[in-house]
């Protein structure tokens, strides 16, 4: 290799590994176009191009990489991420699909933690992504997907009991809400639905227990402020029949579920 190229490659590394991208880039691109067989290098561009939001020039670059080294995991995942933000959902599900067997028998299983738990964020995108077409059975199942990869993500597991619940999968979702409460009880946005679930199953007794251990970890929570106000010497709610029609306030997302109290009294119907 010419040494000037060699110094490049050296620096681009160190810069990239660093997280100083736009300083790694010309380095890189000046090893791409004079040596095309480093599929690392197309993939650390690719990650740039993408984190610098291009991902047109991502994906040219990833899939670059993966001609040279077509087993090459990070890649895989780097350009499955890429797909999705272009929209391309099935050619990302397929490169999600190749990731979970690239490590041939072993499977998933033999996967180091860091790529584990980018499938699995990966899954629990694309579940997002169904979601937001109203497509709940099918985000149901990429949520699911992503647990079997990292059971330990309550965050998705809140998502999985949330679309559960709103698909009127009520005793699904009650037994998620549960295995959050179980893996961490400090985890509060899992007992905050928890609770508004108890309440659509008819169980408010339940549900105000799960709202007070919030408040009890976090006595500034003002959606469990109001969810208890507003449940106060009331009687069990009507059991949720599976179409919603017993639904209390509107609720946030798992992600903010203490940001804003709801506006109405989660005693009554919508």
């Amino acid at each position: 290799m010419d040494p000037q190229i060699k110094s490049h490659l050296a620096a681009g590394r160190e810069l990239y590994l660093a997280g100083e991208y736009e300083r790694a880039r010309p380095h890189l691109e000046a090893v791409r176009d004079a040596e095309q067989g480093f599929a690392d290098v197309h993939n650390m561009l690719g990650f740039i191009h993408f984190e610098q939001g291009r991902p047109e020039q991502a994906r040219e670059e990833l899939e670059r990489a993966l001609v040279i080294n077509p087993h090459y995991t990070e890649a895989v995942l780097n350009l499955a991420v890429v797909c999705n933000e272009l929209g391309l959902y099935d050619e990302g599900r397929r490169l999600y699909e190749r990731a979970h067997h690239s490590r041939g028998s072993g499977g998933l299983d033999q996967l180091e933690p860091l790529a584990r738990g980018k499938i699995a964020n990966m899954h629990a995108d694309l579940g997002d992504a169904y979601l937001s077409l109203g497509l709940g059975e099918h985000a149901i199942k990429e949520f699911q997907k992503a647990l079997r990869v990292c059971p330990t993500f309550v965050d998705i597991r809140t998502k999985l009991a949330n679309a559960l619940r709103d698909a009127g999968r009520t005793e699904e979702a009650l037994d998620e809400y549960q295995a959050i409460v179980d893996l961490s009880p400090e985890y509060l946005p899992g007992r905050t639905h928890y609770g508004i679930t108890l309440w659509r199953a008819g169980r408010l007794a339940q549900a105000r227990e799960q709202w007070s251990e919030v408040l009890a970890r976090d006595p500034e929570n003002r959606s469990c402020q109001v969810y208890l106000s507003m449940t106060a010497d009331k009687g069990e709610a009507p059991a949720d029949d599976g179409d919603g029609s017993a639904s209390p306030a509107p609720v946030e997302q798992a992600a903010s579920a203490e940001d804003d109290a709801p506006s109405e009294d989660p005693s009554e119907d919508p």
